[in-house]
């Protein structure tokens, strides 16, 4: 059983692990870059080491860096998070050969999960539908081409490795093939040092629906249900919730059997998550094999919400040895919980990142309202990193009251000094298609600029920020529990 946990991320995940370590009784380290000397994480920590400038290839993802931290502070275990080197097979094994124990599935299943290629292969061996699609030996442009031409159009350009929707490209007209399989390389090339393509059917009008997945190394496997997460942009997921509002009980029992599945063919440990496209709903539906992370994702909250289990006590437990403690028929479902991600960008700007000091930020305190966030009230929000500031989950025994909790907690958490996408992620809450559950991936790719200009006809984040500072203030003294006057609170702050 290990004792000390060196967590090798920063944000609000890292402040997550380090708070189920505590619980646990588990010491902790935290790792930071010369950004990061100050962060909610490197605080939060019972040690935190330095391990290289704010460049990440430099800190976060530097392998020797962190091995030499652990070492350093005889730290005998490593949870990745999520990000960094969460799906870096080197982690791993790096780990292993110096003795530590890592938080997360084996070098082998990682890289055998991480190939898109070789893992629609062990998808069809475990017999787990996939897209139709090929992937050409011959990886020439001319190749590409003739291989999306006979799938047929439209078509996915989609990267062998990595994620994030990094280097995917929709093709619908030959006349636009070239371009897209020349700027699908460049970008593979560019993000994952690997330009191998491969071809699949474009689906249309799909859902995104993924299934979390738990083994144990006694052979146990059992699936947490599903999470929907089709409200996207360009392929990064803005909202999430569970459970999905489209699946019926048979659909949810033959994906979860398929994951599972999946992962005992992968020889998978600890906790992933299958993903999946859905076409239809109900039982008539039909869903094929998309990818599996191989790490916790960022919108684990909301399993854990509708569950009951703390999935990152599950993976410390996994990872310590111990056996699962549940068999499928255990686990069950209650309620709705929705997960909105809060990000430091400017909507009506392109969604450009943002970056400078939290003059204010107070996180509303309301029944059925989590927080999961890095950052504090005068944290400077840097340029090197993502901009997700935190996330807001709420939870309810409705999908409805789920919704309206959110927008009750997003329209009480002011932030000020930075602009943030909370006025776009309430628009979206309270959009007739979102509130229907009539969505798909492509929704917001195709309606979002409508949905931006809707919501710069609303008050400026200074106006928005006092009146949600107003909303808490009488919430507390109604009883709710929100934060005290901002009034008394502002420091100096002039309006």
């Amino acid at each position: 059983m290990f004792t000390r946990v060196l967590v090798a991320n920063r944000g609000e995940i890292a402040v997550r692990v380090i708070r189920a370590c505590r619980e646990r009784g588990l010491a902790t380290v935290a790792v930071y870059s010369d950004a990061d000397a100050k962060a909610q994480h490197t605080l939060a920590a019972d040690d935190a080491v330095r391990i290289g400038p704010a460049q990440a290839a430099e800190s976060y993802l530097s392998i020797p860096a962190i091995i030499a931290a652990a070492k350093a502070t005889r730290a005998d275990a490593i949870h990745p998070g999520y990000g960094f080197l969460s799906e870096h097979p080197d982690f791993p094994r790096a780990c292993v050969e110096h003795g530590i124990v890592f938080i997360g599935p084996g070098a082998d299943a990682m890289e055998a999960m991480g190939s898109k290629i070789g893992a629609r292969t062990l998808a069809t061996r475990a017999g787990v539908p996939v897209v139709p699609g090929m992937t050409p030996s011959d990886q020439s442009d001319d190749s590409i081409a003739a291989t999306a031409r006979e799938v047929g159009l439209p078509v996915l350009l989609k990267p062998s490795e990595g994620g994030g929707g990094i280097g995917m490209k929709a093709v619908r007209h030959d006349s636009d093939l070239v371009e897209a399989i020349a700027q699908a390389r460049r970008e593979a090339v560019g993000a994952f040092g690997d330009g191998t393509l491969y071809v699949e059917r474009l689906v249309e009008h799909a859902r995104h629906i993924e299934v979390q997945v738990l083994a144990d190394a006694h052979g146990h496997l059992v699936y947490v249900f599903e999470r929907e997460c089709s409200v996207q942009r360009r392929h990064q997921k803005v909202l999430e919730e569970s459970p999905s509002p489209v699946v019926s009980p048979g659909l949810r029992r033959h994906m979860g059997e398929a994951a599972v599945a999946l992962a005992r063919t992968a020889g998978y440990l600890n906790a992933g998550t299958v993903e999946f496209l859905v076409e239809g709903e109900g039982d008539a539906a039909r869903f094929y094999f998309l990818e599996m992370n191989t790490r916790l994702q960022v919108e684990h909250p909301v399993t854990e919400q509708v569950t009951g289990i703390d999935l990152v006590h599950a993976q410390l437990s996994i990872a310590a040895g111990e056996p699962l403690p549940w068999s499928q028929d255990a686990l069950s479902q209650r309620g709705h919980a929705i997960e909105a991600r809060v990000y430091a960008e400017d909507p009506e700007s392109g969604y450009l990142p943002q970056a400078g000091r939290l003059l204010l930020y107070r996180e509303p305190v309301m029944p059925g309202v989590r927080i999961d966030s890095g950052v504090a009230e005068g944290d400077e929000v840097s340029v090197h990193y993502d901009p997700m500031l935190a996330k807001v989950i709420a939870s309810a025994s409705s999908r409805d009251m789920a919704r309206r909790r959110l927008v009750e907690a997003l329209a009480c958490f002011p932030i000020l000094g930075i602009r943030t996408n909370v006025p776009f992620l309430i628009s979206l809450l309270n959009h007739p298609r979102f509130v229907s559950a009539d969505v798909d991936t492509r929704w917001l790719d195709s309606d979002g600029e409508a949905l931006r200009a809707a919501e710069a006809r609303e008050p400026d984040d200074l106006v928005r920020s006092i009146a949600a500072a107003s909303r808490t203030t009488a919430g507390h003294r109604a009883g709710s529990g929100a934060v005290a006057d901002p009034w008394d609170t502002l420091r100096g702050v002039r309006v």
